[in-house]
């Protein structure tokens, strides 16, 4: 839950599988700016400061939309941050382009959570956008805020982007990441006296360590 999320390093959700690097797409998000010298515009790549902003920014329009204010907000990444909590500008990219927001509405804890994009930004950019979708269905009186949030309740617990080592026994090849995941599984999986957020866990955990190794065994 957002209690235990970090701002750094990026605390991913245990419930959500993560998207192998290579299947990782550009994003379609950016910025426009008036060329000077003509009547277009130009398209540029949103910086990681321009997508937080904008991030925090629909957090706020969410905030005034809701019955209940937002509380224990945390923008989670694997940027580091500046002594002011903003996110630093003078490091090179993460390998690790995945993004997180936990929040609370009310006494529900949820998250949402992308790494389909190559870079920090584009998924800043996407769950900002994702927000964006989910207050136009309230405004359209089709569905409320509170029945989407319900998809998005977090595990209590939120999962590092390094406890898929631990889940897994500290692999060193995806080959051993596996076989740990298919021996853990026999334990884990509801049907063999486990459980549905043991064998979540262990999903995410196989997930990560996918997108980590690149499919090199």
């Amino acid at each position: 839950m957002s209690d235990n999320a970090t701002s750094y390093p990026l605390s991913w959700p245990r419930s959500k599988p993560r998207t192998p690097a290579n299947e990782r797409k550009f994003a379609p998000f950016g910025r426009r700016t008036a060329d000077r010298e003509s009547n277009y515009s130009r398209k540029h790549d949103l910086t990681i400061a321009e997508a937080y902003e904008r991030l925090e920014r629909e957090l706020v329009l969410l905030d005034k939309t809701l019955d209940h204010h937002l509380s224990a907000v945390v923008i989670s990444t694997n940027v580091e941050l500046r002594v002011d909590g903003r996110p630093r500008s003078d490091r090179r990219a993460p390998d690790d382009p995945g993004a997180a927001v936990y929040f609370r509405v009310g006494d529900r804890p949820v998250v949402l959570a992308c790494d389909k994009y190559r870079t920090v930004a584009g998924n800043l950019a996407a769950i900002a956008a994702h927000i964006d979708g989910m207050r136009a269905t309230e405004r359209h009186g089709v569905g409320t805020l509170h029945e989407l949030f319900t998809g998005f309740m977090a595990l209590p617990g939120a999962t590092s982007v390094n406890d898929w080592r631990k889940a897994l026994g500290e692999p060193r090849s995806l080959a051993e990441a596996e076989s740990a995941y298919r021996e853990r599984a026999r334990t884990a999986h509801p049907d063999t006296g486990g459980s549905t957020a043991k064998m979540a866990e262990l999903n995410a955990a196989i997930a990560a360590a996918r997108a980590h190794f690149g499919g090199k065994t």
